[in-house]
């Protein structure tokens, strides 16, 4: 189906940088031939350590990779609980059962990520790490978790897939634990041309060993350290994101640009709620544009058939899908928030008459 403004638009985002693109493919595979782990690998994690605030950052296949090497490396093993969310994409909790360990959910806020007031009731002696989420675009309070992780002596590692770029108190999401970890999955704010992941860090150890794991152990070509995974960032995807990563920051503006006409446009309207929180130690990136809607499934609908593409993330909640093994779990704000939240339009190539048609589709449906 074609959308008069489509959720995302592939072939308008890479006509937009074709040339450069092309250049990098071409440099890639027809001059030099580098395929795996080579320079440009190198030099995207450079540059995602300086623009994270970190000493290291380690490419790897994909966030999912990322989550469970982080977990893997840092120690979490069969027995370990991890406290975490089920408003999320089930690689969070896929990285936790691929340790051996159980994931211990929790509520979520108004804002979608992580309740950190019921943290600290849901540790036991069992407790290894917690494994917060900054969904949409937005941090989690950190302050209060790390608290909660120094008091404790838990791991924390970030699943900052969906927080690129944002902040709280200044800081970086992703920078604040043992670990913080990133997709580039296309759909990103920053998106490759298939599956890429990173994880960053400031324990060189930690770095050290995830390297060796992503590359099967690997100290050499002859010589492994220990069993390991194949989870390489590769190389050309690496320079893809070079490219990308100049835009970056404009990319970030524009969507705070759009979150902004939204706000002004959508404000008004009771049977809404609108993704704009606390703002004062939060800088949010809007990966995604996700608001609360009375009648979500008809409002879904009807801008369908507008021409606007939009999208219903988690319509079940993780612990409410039965072959999870996890629907004995009650988490009243997390259910109610499967069956409101939709995604508006959120991608770089939208204009202004895009994000003015979007509005007016709303309205027409609710005024």
């Amino acid at each position: 189906m074609s959308y008069k403004v489509p959720f995302i638009d592939y072939p308008a985002h890479y006509r937009s940088m074709q040339a450069e693109i092309t250049s990098a493919i071409s440099d890639v595979l027809f001059r030099r031939a580098d395929l795996i782990l080579r320079d440009d690998v190198k030099e995207f994690e450079s540059r995602m350590a300086s623009f994270l605030g970190t000493e290291y950052a380690v490419g790897v296949n994909s966030c999912t990779d990322a989550l469970h090497l982080s977990l893997y490396a840092s120690g979490v093993v069969c027995g370990d609980e991890v406290i975490t969310v089920a408003h999320t994409f089930l690689a969070t909790l896929e990285a936790i059962i691929w340790c051996g360990a159980t994931p211990v959910l929790v509520d979520i806020g108004e804002d979608f990520n992580m309740s950190v007031d019921l943290v600290e009731d849901a540790i036991t002696a069992k407790t290894k790490a917690i494994l917060p989420v900054h969904l949409n675009g937005r941090v989690c309070n950190m302050e209060k978790l790390l608290q909660v992780t120094r008091k404790h002596n838990l791991i924390m590692i970030e699943d900052a897939a969906q927080a690129l770029g944002a902040t709280f108190d200044g800081k970086k999401a992703g920078s604040f634990g043992l670990a913080g970890c990133f997709s580039f999955y296309p759909a990103k704010l920053l998106g490759a041309a298939g599956d890429a992941g990173l994880v960053v860090t400031n324990s060189r150890e930690l770095a050290d060993k995830i390297r060796l794991l992503r590359d099967h152990g690997r100290k050499s070509k002859q010589e492994h350290a220990f069993y390991g995974f194949n989870s390489r960032l590769d190389n050309l995807q690496a320079a893809i994101l070079n490219v990308k990563l100049q835009y970056l920051a404009r990319w970030i503006q524009h969507r705070r640009e759009i979150a902004g006409m939204y706000r002004e446009g959508l404000q008004d309207i009771s049977s809404l709620r609108l993704p704009h929180f606390n703002e004062s130690r939060h800088f949010d990136v809007y990966q995604n544009y996700v608001i609360r809607a009375q009648d979500r499934n008809a409002l879904v609908e009807h801008l369908n058939k507008m021409g606007v593409e939009v999208l219903v993330s988690w319509r079940t909640p993780l612990h409410k899908q039965t072959g999870l093994g996890l629907d004995h779990l009650r988490l009243p704000l997390t259910e109610q928030i499967s069956n409101e939240v939709v995604s508006l339009p959120m991608n770089t190539e939208l204009t202004e008459d895009h994000i003015k048609y979007v509005i007016e589709c709303v309205r027409k449906f609710y005024l």
